[in-house]
């Protein structure tokens, strides 16, 4: 199959090589997907980077993917073979990712894909997706509540602010780096947009919720964002941390204290198996009833994995960056 690698991190075009390895086999309760499409995530870059170590001396980088199931390893039923599927989890913990034509991984992780839903949206599904779902419903329901999702432009604030509608909140407040952006969360449903860079969050924050605050944040930097929250928040408010910046956070006990907020920090790889099943089963509802955006900012082929990750890393796109194998959107 060919694929793309790594064998050391380091920056993209030094690392990142594509060309011939050995074709995977399925085990025990495994499946085989032929890939058509692979996602590729902040958190994608970062390790190739070099924010987590080697997991391997080789690693074929990528979560996220979808394709169709070729092949099933002992135990599994062979009716699924010819199913179109989307993946999660593809390269966590282990070192051979989506950025392949080919992966062999657990059954569970490889996800019914709707009709409605081609492959190169359906790439974009297992991180993002997700992560925005599991931001909304954790520690309570937003029906009726005020929702701010911080950078809702990015892969993951786009979900969120289009799934905090579905899932019944009275208004979603969005924040933005820029024209173009704050235009992508308009669209995909934001009652208004905060621009970071030329307003005052807080401020526009109290004077769009009548000084109450906001009843759950969706946080992407809690390194940048944390000392905000406490007048942010309406009293005893939430605040959903799924991305920091760095590695510390800081905050200030006296106004935190006094907020009563709670900070609930959560990380979609590692979601319980009951929390991620009743998560994937609404996601493919809503994609089945087509309820859902997808935001594919750019596509590159395989042999171009290079330039994919250097336009993640360019925070310059607005929407999802994904790699397609020969078998190309259908």
């Amino acid at each position: 199959m060919r694929a793309g690698w790594y064998e050391t991190n380091g920056p993209a075009r030094q690392v990142l090589r594509v060309g011939e390895l050995p074709d995977p086999e399925p085990g025990p309760g495994e499946v085989l997907v032929r890939l058509a499409a692979s996602g590729v995530n902040p958190s994608d870059v970062k390790t190739r980077a070099g924010s987590r170590p080697m997991t391997a001396p080789r690693v074929v980088p990528h979560s996220d993917g979808a394709g169709v199931i070729e092949a099933v390893g002992p135990g599994l039923s062979p009716a699924r073979v010819g199913e179109r599927v989307w993946i999660w989890n593809g390269q966590w913990k282990r070192p051979f990712g989506t950025a392949a034509e080919l992966i062999a991984l657990p059954a569970e992780q490889a996800v019914r894909l709707p009709e409605g839903t081609d492959f190169v949206d359906g790439a974009c599904l297992g991180i993002p997706a997700l992560t925005a779902y599991r931001a909304l419903t954790t520690d309570g329901s937003v029906k009726g509540q005020t929702v701010l999702v911080q950078g809702g432009a990015g892969a993951v604030g786009h979900y969120a602010v289009q799934m905090a509608k579905l899932l019944g909140a009275a208004s979603v407040l969005a924040t933005t780096s820029s024209p173009e952006k704050a235009a992508h969360a308009r669209a995909a449903g934001a009652d208004a947009v905060i621009d970071r860079h030329r307003e005052d969050v807080v401020a526009r924050v109290r004077d769009l919720t009548g000084g109450r605050g906001v009843d759950r944040i969706v946080e992407v930097d809690a390194a940048a964002n944390m000392r905000m929250v406490p007048s942010l928040v309406a009293q005893d408010g939430l605040c959903v941390v799924y991305g920091s910046s760095t590695s510390e956070v800081m905050s200030t006990f006296g106004p935190m204290i006094l907020s009563g907020v709670a900070v609930r920090w959560f990380i979609v790889y590692e979601l319980a198996p009951a929390v991620r099943e009743e998560a994937v089963s609404r996601l493919n509802g809503w994609l089945a009833a087509g309820a859902l955006q997808h935001a594919v900012a750019r596509t590159f082929p395989l042999d171009e994995i290079a330039a994919a990750h250097e336009a993640v890393e360019s925070n310059t796109v607005v929407g999802n960056v994904v790699v397609t194998m020969a078998a190309g959107r259908r």
